[in-house]
């Protein structure tokens, strides 16, 4: 029996084909749900894994999600602006209906160190990490209330669990998503919505080298480093009706990773 039938499931940050939102898309389809993703193919362009990349991404995702037997749609979104919670909700619920699980997955990443760091910088990674998943938090919250509950997980990086020095504003904006994970949690708990947070650790998404991998691999002691779908399986459990007891909580789920 397939855990998400009849669900509808908003994924942020569905761009690539080896990153973390395109495997949690499958794996909540394979068990049945519904899916929407955003994705927001100009930020990823400038990063610098961005190499031999699927520009048509999106549309081959949707296809293979389709291809499981349930619906999919996506769109375009900068999740950086004001308006863009609003203006998901009301795609989301005019293409497929009203969603009762929430992954922000999508996140604005730039290593800075201290001689690095300015309002500019800053500001990216708080419209995006902060503003733009508390606004899209908020908004599902109350477009759901009244219903059957709903299930909300946040994608994280360990800030709670050691120092991550060289990357400032990306520790300092995710590290709130920790704290605020934590908050709406009890305020949402009456309505039966859980609000989860989940540590993937490193992982294998295209953006690691050779260098770093052998650098990082004797810190997993399970012998191999974090793969997109270790997550997946994980948000797949939460955003299911097992998962009803379990809210306000950040679950590092990295193999061991120190």
């Amino acid at each position: 029996m397939k855990r998400l039938m009849n669900k509808i499931a908003i994924v942020t940050g569905a761009s690539r084909e080896m990153g973390i939102g395109t495997a949690i898309c499958l794996e909540l389809a394979r068990e049945g749900a519904d899916i929407f993703f955003t994705h927001w193919s100009a930020y990823d362009q400038g990063m610098d894994y961005f190499v031999n990349e699927d520009l048509d991404w999106a549309e081959h995702l949707m296809e293979e999600i389709r291809s499981l037997g349930v619906r999919c749609e996506s769109m375009e979104l900068d999740l950086s602006q004001i308006e863009a919670p609003e203006i998901l909700l009301n795609e989301v619920q005019e293409k497929l209906g009203l969603p009762s699980i929430l992954v922000n997955n999508a996140t604005h990443s730039v290593d800075v160190d201290f001689r690095s760091l300015n309002a500019d910088i800053l500001d990216a990674h708080y419209n995006v990490n902060i503003r733009g998943t508390c606004l899209l938090t908020v908004e599902f919250a109350r477009r759901i209330e009244g219903t059957h509950g709903g299930r909300i997980i946040n994608l994280v990086s360990g800030q709670d669990k050691s120092p991550q020095p060289g990357n400032l504003a990306y520790v300092s904006t995710k590290g709130a998503i920790s704290t605020f994970t934590k908050s709406v949690a009890l305020e949402l708990a009456p309505l039966h919505i859980t609000v989860n947070a989940v540590d993937p650790g490193p992982t294998d998404t295209g953006w690691m080298n050779d260098e770093l991998k052998e650098y990082l691999l004797p810190r997993f002691p399970m012998g191999r480093i974090g793969e997109p779908k270790d997550a997946a399986k994980l948000i797949v459990f939460l955003a299911s009706e097992e998962s009803e007891w379990i809210t306000g909580q950040i679950i590092h789920s990295d193999g061991g990773f120190w």
